[in-house]
């Protein structure tokens, strides 16, 4: 179920409208197996959102991994303005919630489909926004498997976003530096995968974005056969036909792409140095391939800390809002843990923590590795701060002991005091 797809459905009134944390509901864009979309709208800045539902009730063992794991990539990829940018995920007893950006434009096949074939320096514009989000998943370690027109939507000023990281695959996946199950739509996806061989995650991408260019400039697939065995040859054999309105320099860049063999496969960083491609390429799109753009900064960051030991979990987890360790529990204690971002520095939010704890009656002292301990009775606490990036932190607020006591006496008075410095509460009570 992809975020942001449009299907008009009655608009309730306002005062009937759902409330979820900090954001209204205000209508139903499409609906899954397991999932349904909203478009919601920040009660905040009244800003627009896309709310995407998972009923857990109706996922499985194979269906979980795949969201966790579609949280994850999103996560990374969190700095590329042609990518749909997630904001929050909150979970509950029976559903989870994932806050994303909302791409109101709607699926880029929506389009084809009202318009057919587009001109080429339109179809040239939506390749290079694919292809530098695309170049800028490969450079953060996902490969996205599933890219179709279907996956990429398009913002209020016409901006490819893509989106639907489902089926994506991060570098844990890899096996001797390639992948090996296989997935996506077969119409769009590289015969290696299709053959069941292993094969590399950037090269299939590459694959389908020439599928995809193909589409975009004659309105039509090159193979499509529900046969796959006899779509697989005719992909090893190159049988298709360009429509006579592609252009010589754009039929180059598709035959480049769509070369069965992987290993001679054009790369999607060599597109940069084609000059069909490059023709009105705007140069934010060429930076995320180099260190000193702006979404490399951002991919150094998490290299850094990755090198300090710290995991690509433990940073979404530690991210506003982005908590996967509850995503699939259908019973958690939150008498065990508090957790929330707050802005400023570490020193700064430990100061107020100690502030309100006197002011509560709690003793205070400082435990190891900087963590703060407060006692009270029966109650026991440990807090933790740990920075994210400068000026946003996370508090963890954790009962070592009396539990039951902390959240009927005392947590009211502790969460009031706190409220002043949160930025984001991870959703214990939804």
């Amino acid at each position: 179920m992809d975020p942001g797809v449009p299907r008009p459905t009655p608009q309730p009134p306002r005062s009937a409208a759902t409330v979820l944390g900090k954001y209204r509901l205000t209508r139903l864009l499409g609906r899954g197996s397991f999932a349904k979309v909203y478009q919601g709208e920040s009660l905040i800045d009244n800003s627009s959102v896309a709310v995407k539902i998972i009923d857990k009730a109706k996922t499985d063992a194979v269906m979980e991994p795949r969201i966790v794991r579609e949280v994850d990539a999103m996560r990374r990829l969190q700095h590329h303005p042609n990518i749909i940018k997630i904001y929050e995920v909150m979970a509950t007893k029976s559903k989870i919630y994932f806050i994303v950006e909302f791409a109101v434009g709607g699926e880029l096949f929506s389009k084809i489909l009202r318009r057919g074939r587009l001109t080429e320096p339109v179809a040239r514009r939506y390749f290079q926004q694919l292809v530098s989000a695309l170049c800028f998943c490969h450079q953060n370690g996902v490969a996205h498997r599933d890219l179709k027109p279907q996956n990429l939507l398009l913002d209020k000023d016409g901006n490819l976003k893509v989106s639907d990281f489902g089926l994506s695959a991060l570098p844990e996946q890899l096996k001797n530096g390639l992948l090996h199950t296989a997935c996506g739509t077969p119409a769009y996806t590289a015969p290696e995968i299709l053959c069941r061989h292993s094969y590399d995650g950037s090269k299939a991408d590459a694959w389908s974005c020439g599928l995809i260019l193909y589409v975009l400039l004659a309105g039509f697939l090159p193979f499509d056969d529900s046969n796959i065995p006899a779509m697989c040859k005719k992909i090893s054999r190159r049988d298709y036909q360009f429509p006579e309105w592609i252009s010589k320099p754009a039929r180059y860049v598709i035959y480049r792409l769509l070369d069965p063999n992987p290993n001679t496969r054009m790369s999607l960083e060599s597109l940069f140095q084609n000059s069909w491609f490059k023709k009105q390429l705007k140069p934010q799109l060429e930076e995320s391939l180099f260190e000193s753009g702006p979404y490399a900064k951002s991919y150094h960051h998490k290299s850094e800390l990755l090198s300090s030991g710290v995991n690509a979990f433990d940073i979404i987890s530690m991210s506003s809002g982005l908590d996967l360790r509850g995503l699939f529990e259908t019973t958690p204690d939150n008498r065990k843990e508090k957790r929330f971002t707050s802005k400023g520095s570490v020193e700064k939010v430990e100061e107020k923590v100690k502030e309100i704890g006197g002011g509560l009656g709690f003793k205070i002292e400082k435990g190891k590795n900087g963590a703060i301990g407060l006692g009270k009775g029966k109650v026991v606490l440990v807090v933790e701060v740990f920075e994210i990036v400068p000026e946003l932190v996370l508090v963890a607020v954790k009962v070592v002991d009396g539990g039951i006591e902390f959240e009927e006496v005392h947590w009211g008075d502790w969460k009031a005091g706190l409220q002043e410095i949160v930025v984001s509460w991870h959703k214990e009570a939804l």
